[in-house]
């Protein structure tokens, strides 16, 4: 159902609830852990708690890195034993021992086939070098990058023409250093750029807001990508809102520019595109309601209250305070062809104004675009503190499992055994030359009639992204038509590949699948 269809229906809708009754179903492997991980800390980490999800040994399961605050940051090496096996992981050894990690962001930096990390920390930030086996060494001074000594808590990153490293967008939160603070002491934000191989002293961006999350994105498909950032209206206080920056001519867009003047606690972005159009809907999360704008031609609308997405108090227990919420990720997670939102919740502390037990949320779309709260029913409606997760297909089954980073509490991973889920796609793509996973590729898939588009992004959550193929639900469909628009504009041609199949599309190359 296209955009005004889809809201003119919503609009008049009853509040929304299950199609058909069927709900995911997921298993809690977090015991299986091989050691409990815990994000924990004082005021400097009431926010943060992201992890970082990639392969990073080349065996095709998903493998992840958590901010551990004032704890050791771990890292988790995937070692489940066959597709569809149980999820097990064991603690991976190489590399620094980090605390004071508000999280982290996987990007391939040098182009070289392995994942890198960009570590964000209250303190000097850092950058890990990967390599084939699950090690990383500290390469900030190798490439130039200047650390800081801020309190960070939002990162993007792209590639921009001619370049051979990626611009990287870094975003700070309240000025540690500011003795006036914390209220109205928002800290600058950075951007990286490259000067050959090795990076230049950074450019400030102000005014800052006190961002706790980035996305450089074409999210309306205009021909060039800008930065995204959300900001804590809790710190800022007044004279501040949700921004948006021409990175060409690092200038703020307004109202004039179809930016709307929007202020909240913003934590965590999620885009996807929800209505078929190619342009990206935007979720922003926040202490109360949780924001969903709709592209237009001239630019967003909030979604109609009757969508679901709202979010805004907790669905289980006799707590009606606002929900406070964090990372939002959108997902496929019974693969019926529809995207579906996971929505990690906690109270900042005990912020009396706000709910303490306040459940995750796991809202599934149904087949007239409002969506169903099914968390309760999925057992993943955990009440404490969450801040960073991740949806990923951690033991290659095809169906997106769960992680969810906890403050003060133990980090979770949830295994999804959904019995009625359908057939499902993984696309990689890749070209030569620096820029080697393609970010800023927009990846289309068409089976049943339907449209679905993925723009590969390095950022927006809150504290933490995942470096992974894309993954499509199909619902009934044995196959798709899958085409690549490349970053530079480039258009593939339509090729039909296979169901249930891991593929890789290289630029100027076949289709490779990988072997069942």
């Amino acid at each position: 159902m296209r955009r005004a269809g889809l809201l003119a229906a919503l609009l008049a809708a009853a509040p929304p609830a299950l199609a058909n009754g069927e709900h995911p179903v997921f298993i809690d492997r977090s015991a299986d852990l091989p050691v409990e991980h815990i994000y924990a800390g004082g005021w400097e980490h009431f926010v943060g708690g992201g992890v970082a999800v990639f392969d990073c040994n080349g065996d095709a399961l998903p493998d992840f890195f958590s901010a551990g605050g004032e704890k050791p940051a771990q890292l988790f090496v995937n070692v489940t034993e066959a597709p569809g096996a149980p999820i097990r992981f064991r603690t991976g050894d190489g590399m620094p021992a980090l605390t004071g990690v508000a999280g982290a962001y996987p990007l391939d930096i040098d182009s070289d086939g392995h994942m890198d990390l960009i570590v964000l920390r209250v303190g000097p930030n850092m950058i890990l070098r990967g390599s084939p086996d699950c090690t990383f060494i500290d390469a900030t001074d190798q490439w130039g990058f200047a650390p800081g000594d801020a309190w960070t808590t939002a990162f993007s990153a792209t590639w921009e023409d001619g370049q051979d490293r990626p611009t990287l967008a870094i975003g700070n939160y309240v000025d540690r250093a500011d003795p006036d603070g914390p209220f109205e002491a928002c800290d600058a934000n950075e951007l990286h750029r490259p000067t050959g191989l090795r990076y230049g002293p950074p450019a400030t961006l102000k005014p800052g807001y006190c961002a706790l999350s980035m996305l450089i994105s074409d999210e309306r498909r205009l021909g060039k990508p800008y930065l995204r950032i959300s900001n804590d209206r809790h710190y800022y206080v007044r004279g501040g809102s949700e921004q948006k920056l021409d990175l060409e001519t690092l200038t703020f867009l307004t109202e004039a520019d179809g930016w709307p003047e929007i202020s909240l606690w913003g934590m965590g972005i999620a885009a996807r595109d929800l209505t078929g159009d190619g342009r990206a809907e935007v979720m922003s999360t926040s202490m109360g309601d949780q924001l969903l704008q709709i592209a237009t031609d001239t630019g967003y609308e909030p979604a109609p209250f009757d969508m679901g997405t709202y979010a805004h108090r907790p669905f289980t227990g006799d707590d009606g305070r606002p929900s406070t919420g964090w990372h939002a990720q959108f997902g496929d997670v019974d693969n019926d062809g529809l995207d579906d939102l996971f929505i990690a919740k906690g109270n900042v502390d005990q912020m009396p104004s706000n709910a303490i037990a306040d459940p995750n949320n796991l809202l599934v779309q149904q087949p007239d675009g409002s969506f169903a709260e099914t968390a309760h029913l999925a057992s993943v409606a955990t009440t404490d503190r969450a801040r960073g997760a991740a949806l990923a297909d951690l033991n290659a089954d095809g169906k997106l499992d769960l992680i969810v980073v906890n403050r003060r509490a133990p980090l979770e991973v949830h295994e999804n055994v959904t019995p009625h889920a359908g057939n499902w796609l993984m696309v990689d793509v890749r070209q030569s030359g620096s820029n080697i996973n393609a970010v800023g590729a927009f990846i289309e898939s068409r089976s049943d009639g339907r449209l679905h588009t993925r723009e590969v992004t390095v950022g927006g959550g809150h504290a933490g992204g995942s470096a992974l193929p894309q993954h499509f639900g199909l619902g009934d469909a044995e196959n798709a038509a899958v085409r690549v628009t490349w970053p530079d504009g480039t258009m593939s041609a339509w090729r039909t590949v296979e169901a249930n199949r891991n593929w890789t599309i290289s630029r100027g190359g076949e289709s490779v699948a990988e072997p069942r």
